[in-house]
């Protein structure tokens, strides 16, 4: 297995009853506490010594389509923020400190009966508390992925969930715009295109069509790049080794959304691709939360040479929802 041997498995989920999905406690690249979710066909490890994370997700025996930072793996209780890699749940708009808030300690896991609940202690720092729900499908390749942020400060705070998945090295991001039209039929705006201070479009990693929006991971090319938008489907697929990576998620076009109005960003460098979703913006009472879904899944036999519109239309349009 490419992940690297499970070791010290013990069956979780028995006393259940859901026989399709089993969660077993392992220890994973030197953390103790961890645990793994698996329908037999695809699997996936929720750290317990730090996080909220799912820092492995792949079909069972095959490559882990998340990023992994190997030199923090297994290491909990660093004073500053580590990237580690996998998925996690940030508080938008980014700040360097709410968001980057360490998740260095050990969470509480609860075992359910298709999956795991991990949530994280209260952080000290911001008063904000994160939870990652995951929920296996019996068979074939659907997970959903809930995230909570709850406010236990003493007064109201505005923010978003912001959900982030690190992609291992060497793939393709896509996502796509909105329905498109033509002039003069449609005549308002769709949707914003938003940038940062580094965006470049002239980089190479970057390709545009009508419909979609592509962007590469190169690991010889370390300037970072970054892109946002809004779209009422909110959708992005990550495509490495004839694999692929789909995450969904609805967007509400009434409400407002962090960084100019965006349901969806995207990030590079030359280590990882990171691609996020975003909940509307929104005022939290002390004690209150904010949830964010996300639907996850996984594809195998995945043809795409030329990343034209007609490959990705055969490729993804049946699977979006």
């Amino acid at each position: 297995m490419s992940s690297g041997p499970l070791l010290a498995a013990v069956v979780a989920s028995a006393a259940i009853g859901n026989a399709a999905v089993r969660v077993e406690k392992i220890h994973y690249k030197g953390w103790p506490n961890c645990y793994r979710i698996t329908n037999g066909e695809i699997e996936a490890i929720v750290t317990g010594d730090v996080g909220p994370r799912v820092i492995r997700l792949g079909f069972v025996g095959g490559q882990n389509l998340f990023k992994e930072f190997a030199d923090q793996l297994g290491k909990s209780g660093e004073s500053a923020f580590q990237l580690r890699g996998g998925h996690r749940l940030w508080k938008a708009p980014e700040d360097p400190v709410a968001s980057w808030a360490p998740d260095n300690v050990p969470v509480e896991v609860t075992v359910t009966r298709s999956g795991v609940v991990a949530i994280e202690p209260i952080e000290p720092l911001t008063r904000l508390q994160k939870e990652i729900a995951i929920e296996m499908a019996d068979s074939g390749t659907a997970l959903t992925v809930r995230h909570r942020l709850i406010n236990h400060s003493l007064f109201p705070l505005e923010y978003s969930p912001w959900a982030l998945t690190m992609m291992a090295p060497g793939g393709t991001a896509v996502t796509g715009f909105p329905p498109r039209g033509k002039h003069p039929q449609v005549l308002e705006a769709t949707n914003p295109l938003v940038m940062w201070a580094y965006t470049d479009l002239s980089d190479p990693r970057w390709r545009f069509t009508k419909k979609y929006m592509m962007l590469r991971q190169d690991p010889s090319n370390a300037e970072a790049q970054k892109l946002g938008m809004f779209n009422k489907k909110t959708w992005v697929a990550y495509v490495l080794n004839g694999e692929m990576f789909l995450k969904q998620t609805q967007a509400d076009p009434a409400l407002p959304y962090p960084d100019f109005g965006c349901s969806f960003e995207t990030f590079t460098n030359n280590e990882f691709l990171e691609i996020e979703t975003l909940g509307p913006l929104t005022k939290v009472p002390p004690n209150g939360s904010v949830s964010h879904v996300e639907h996850w899944s996984l594809h195998r036999g995945i043809q795409l040479t030329q990343f034209t519109e007609p490959e990705l239309d055969r490729v993804l349009q049946p699977l979006l929802h």
